[in-house]
């Protein structure tokens, strides 16, 4: 059961402590107890906002169930500065972009690093996706009548994002049949300050990251997200929360893709204070990855049984997911979709018999487990839900036979090396590892020093979990 929700366009995912707690504060005075985020890092509301209140949105736009227009520009402002990103591709890079955009996009819009893993690249219609050079973007085209993604034959310039997507969207009504009609209108309409592409885009696989908790961020500074299972996110829990954020002189909030989100740069001062804030309310920032690595439709409280169902499998079955994504659909052919393994809910046949015929479902799998493949294949089709945990569990073995292979760049040989094994310690919290050859720099450990000889105060440079949270586990190194 799915049930429509109203939206408030957040750019970018992006909002000030204020601008939350203005929506927080109407939703309230609506009546409400709670509001959800969407896949689009937008703001979703499970009952309309009185009239009287939408004046308060300033420029942020509400969408009804149902109505077409406006769509979200999705981007990775959230991952910046906290998971693997593109050395010129900062925090304020991202904001100083979406300030160029004067109009809400009729299409949907990405704006992405291809080196992180939060946010998806291909999902929209317009996909920009950082390039090396600094400042130049690739982008990559699916309009609405499409069925494939084609790539511009340019990289475009960061402060021409949004000038080159308002003269995508005039053309719609024309419906360009390829890429190359659409850089031949754009180049006619608009002086771009292009550069040709000298390498073709690479997106490096990185295992899908876990995003909640209180984490370091450099040297002084933490970054925290939160997740709720449900999606239900209380108001009065976010009021306060906006007001500890003016406290501690954060200035934006970052939803994710995956209903949740991003509070930046906590400093070390403010720690304590943070976590005193989340213990004293009771608040959970240590879900299992098994829980974290979901993608749902929006309200349906089926996929959310279904996801709790498997899950519980999981977790009985003491399997690890972690790296791999998960997304519950209903079938559709125009679907696209962005996680490791989509379970694809079948339409029911029509029939005359009054008589309850059971679910079915396809499992999809991204070719070799990488959604930016933009390749799904089919694991199996027409199976019972009963089925589904053992399949799911086959499949996640076979994620792990394959990973690390088939991930060399472009153009490198793949001669064979000789190896050696060598002992580290991992986290069993974050599963970050502590390797003795490289030491920890963050906490002023020369290299060479054996796990052992650490001090007793030593903690994850991650997740900050104790040096008993430590297990050993021997790694095959390449010899150089």
């Amino acid at each position: 059961m799915r049930k429509e929700l109203y939206r408030l366009i957040i750019k970018g995912g992006v909002l000030s402590p204020g601008e939350l707690k203005n929506i927080v504060t109407c939703a309230e005075n609506s009546g409400l107890k709670s509001i959800s985020f969407g896949s689009r890092q937008d703001i979703l509301f499970n009952k309309e906002i009185k009239r009287e209140q939408l004046d308060n949105f300033n420029d942020l736009e509400w969408i009804a169930p149902n109505a077409k227009g406006t769509e979200n520009i999705m981007c990775s402002y959230i991952s910046a500065d906290i998971f693997p990103n593109t050395s010129w591709l900062t925090g304020d890079r991202y904001l100083y972009i979406l300030e160029q955009f004067r109009h809400q996009p009729l299409l949907k819009i990405n704006i992405a690093d291809p080196k992180q893993r939060l946010v998806p690249l291909y999902t929209g219609h317009l996909n920009f996706i950082a390039s090396p050079h600094e400042d130049y973007w690739y982008l990559y085209i699916r309009l609405p009548q499409w069925e494939k993604t084609a790539m511009y034959p340019v990289l475009i310039y960061s402060w021409d994002i949004a000038k080159v997507s308002v003269v995508i969207e005039a053309f719609l009504q024309e419906e360009p049949e390829n890429v190359s009609t659409v850089f031949e209108l754009v180049n006619d309409a608009v002086d771009a300050n292009n550069r040709n592409i000298d390498t073709p885009l690479h997106v490096p696989f990185h295992p899908f990251p876990y995003y909640e908790g209180m984490n370091r961020m450099g040297t002084d500074k933490y970054w925290l997200g939160l997740y709720w299972r449900n999606n239900k996110y209380d108001l009065d829990f976010l009021k306060s929360m906006c007001d500890l954020c003016a406290e501690c002189k954060i200035g934006k909030i970052g939803i994710t893709p995956w209903k949740s989100f991003i509070i930046k740069g906590i400093q070390t001062e403010f720690k304590l204070k943070w976590e005193k804030f989340l213990g004293k309310r009771g608040i959970n920032v240590r879900h299992s990855m098994l829980e974290l690595n979901w993608h749902l439709p929006v309200a349906n409280k089926e996929a959310l049984k279904l996801k709790r169902y498997l899950v519980s499998n999981f977790d009985q079955n003491d399997i690890s997911t972690y790296g791999l994504t998960f997304g519950i659909t209903d079938y559709t052919r125009k679907a696209y979709y962005f996680t490791s393994i989509v379970i694809e809910k079948n339409k029911q046949p029509e029939i005359s018999v009054d008589f309850k015929i059971r679910d079915t479902y396809n499992l999809l799998y991204a070719k070799n487990f990488d959604p930016n493949t933009m390749e799904y294949l089919i694991h199996v089709q027409d199976v019972d839900k009963v089925e589904l945990p053992g399949l799911l569990i086959e499949l996640s073995k076979m994620y792990f036979d394959v990973l690390g292979e088939g991930q060399d760049t472009p153009n490198k040989k793949t001669e064979k090396k000789d190896t050696v094994e060598a002992e580290v310690y991992q986290c069993t919290q974050c599963l970050t590892i502590y390797d003795p050859e490289y030491g920890d720099i963050t906490q002023n450990i020369d290299r060479q020093t054996p796990f052992n000889e650490l001090p007793e105060t030593y903690c994850c440079s991650l997740c900050e979990a104790h040096k008993s949270a430590f297990a050993k586990k021997v790694l095959v190194k390449e010899l150089e």
